[in-house]
């Protein structure tokens, strides 16, 4: 029998206060955008690489910083993952270039995924004595994550406004260094025998990478160019590649057998639409805001926490129960369509409107169905895999809502040029073009819906009870940067 840590408590403290500045990463940069693209010199359709690199290295690098955390230990990976993330701070912080603020923002990507899966495996080794205490500790370090994303947006506008965007890079040093110091208080997890699959990672991630990259290029080069056509075939064969790997390498970071999961194919669907139409919005929605109708940085961050405290209070207080009483699929298809009807809404966006009349209640409905989507599709991944291999089919899913949000990302980057989201100034050209993006986005939203209502397997198991559902609830990631391997389940 295992002995209880008597400062697991403490413990837990400082992997809720990773898991907050994680999730923070994404959510901080956004009010400071305008100011990013206007000091750097990033072009309309290259701005989104602020988000882009860090949701890339992220997502792609997630599963290898899984199978780390279990062959050198969590506890070592835990902190080197601190280390690259405040390295890839210093650089993000001190970039003179646009591309010197994309590699920092990669390297921090690089960090968050060594950070996320060390976080949650050290937590399940500090409480895994009891379900109860599992319960109440998972419930606190899954609320991290939205206060992180709230705090985040707020935090942005704040820096941005009185003191300069490189202080929301800055800022990861001193929490990151009382962080560090704090790592005796965590447990040190052995290492295990065994090969990391570095060709397959590799593999994944510069696939997606490509694949976003192209995206990215169509709004200049075109679709029908031989640029774009040899660049989506080369990320096909990395992809492929990467595929091949896990049939053929011994220890792979996803072995194949994993598909055969009932329901994980569907939610995975699901999960990358949901994310490829949820972040393109929170993006057009900040410059619409501080390009269209002139918010600073502290407006615009504090006109979106309306829609972010609804998407904490409901996540972690409501959509739980709501899933025990209706089940996965309703509520994850349901989910969905509300989200597109928000995002229709939001296309009727005005170059001459108002945040109370054109932004808030549109966002508030947009918000309320990324809230009831959200656990719903990470429980329907995970609700038939078997308790072996939850963490491998959490790992997945997150992915795959990581590698939605990229790619959606580019391709509505790339429908926004067009309409005339890259004419500063010209506030009716840039609406139109944020409006063609919200209605991009809608179609995602609604393909998600359709698709999850028609694929997915109907019926209440294990995964539907209200004993299932409430603590994927008090324990889910804000949806703004996505979830982290093994979060918020007990399947």
């Amino acid at each position: 029998m295992s002995t209880v840590n008597p400062r697991r408590w403490w413990a837990l403290l400082v992997l809720a206060v990773a898991q907050f500045m994680v999730i923070m990463d994404v959510s901080i940069v956004g009010v400071a955008l305008p100011e990013m693209q206007r000091e750097l010199g990033f072009a309309a359709s290259e701005l989104q690489w602020v988000i882009n690199a860090y949701v890339v290295a992220f997502g792609g690098l997630l599963l290898l910083g899984g199978r780390l955390s279990d062959l050198l230990g969590a506890r070592r990976v835990f902190i080197t993952g601190w280390v690259v993330l405040m390295a890839g701070s210093v650089v993000a912080a001190l970039a003179g270039s646009a591309g010197t603020e994309v590699v920092g923002r990669a390297v921090q990507g690089v960090g968050g995924a060594l950070i996320a899966p060390a976080a949650m495996t050290l937590l399940m080794v500090l409480f895994s004595h009891d379900p109860k205490e599992l319960g109440k500790a998972m419930a606190f370090y899954g609320a991290a994550a939205p206060a992180g994303g709230t705090a985040g947006v707020f935090l942005g506008g704040v820096f941005t406004e009185w003191m300069s965007w490189p202080w929301i890079f800055w800022i990861y040093l001193p929490i990151g260094l009382v962080t560090l110091l704090a790592v005796n208080l965590l447990p040190d997890v052995g290492r295990r025998r065994g090969a990391v699959d570095v060709l397959g990672a590799a593999a994944v991630t510069l696939g997606l990478a490509l694949a976003v990259f192209t995206v990215v290029r169509t709004e200049s080069d075109g679709w029908a160019s031989a640029s774009t056509v040899l660049g989506l075939a080369g990320a096909a064969v990395l992809l492929a590649g990467f595929l091949v790997l896990q049939k053929t390498v011994r220890s792979p970071l996803m072995p194949l057998s994993i598909w055969r999961t009932p329901r994980l194919a569907s939610a995975n669907v699901a999960m990358a639409l949901l994310g490829g139409a949820w972040i393109p919005m929170w993006y057009f929605l900040n410059l619409y805001l501080q390009q269209v109708l002139g918010y600073g940085a502290f407006a615009a961050g504090a006109a979106l926490l309306p829609m972010t405290t609804l998407l904490m209070v409901f996540m972690i207080g409501i959509t739980g129960r709501l899933m025990g009483r209706f089940g996965m699929k309703p509520l994850l298809s349901g989910g969905l369509l509300v989200l597109a009807l928000g995002l229709v809404w939001l296309a009727a966006v005005e170059p001459t409107g108002t945040f109370l009349v054109d932004v808030l209640p549109a966002s508030l409905v947009a918000a309320l169905g990324m809230s009831l989507a959200y656990i719903p599709g990470l429980m329907a991944a995970m609700s038939g895999a078997p308790q072996e291999q939850a963490g491998l089919a959490s790992g997945i899913v997150n992915t795959t809502y990581q590698v939605g949000s990229a790619l959606g990302l580019a391709a509505l980057t790339a429908i926004a040029t067009a309409a005339g989201a890259d004419r500063l100034g010209d506030l009716p050209a840039l609406t139109e073009g944020f409006s063609a993006a919200f209605i991009g986005a809608a179609v995602v939203a609604a393909a998600g819906s359709l698709l999850t209502a028609m694929l997915m397997r109907g019926g209440r198991d294990a995964g539907d009870s209200a004993d299932a559902g409430a603590p994927a609830a008090e324990s889910a990631p804000e949806p703004d940067a996505g979830a982290r391997p093994g979060e918020g389940v007990r399947v």
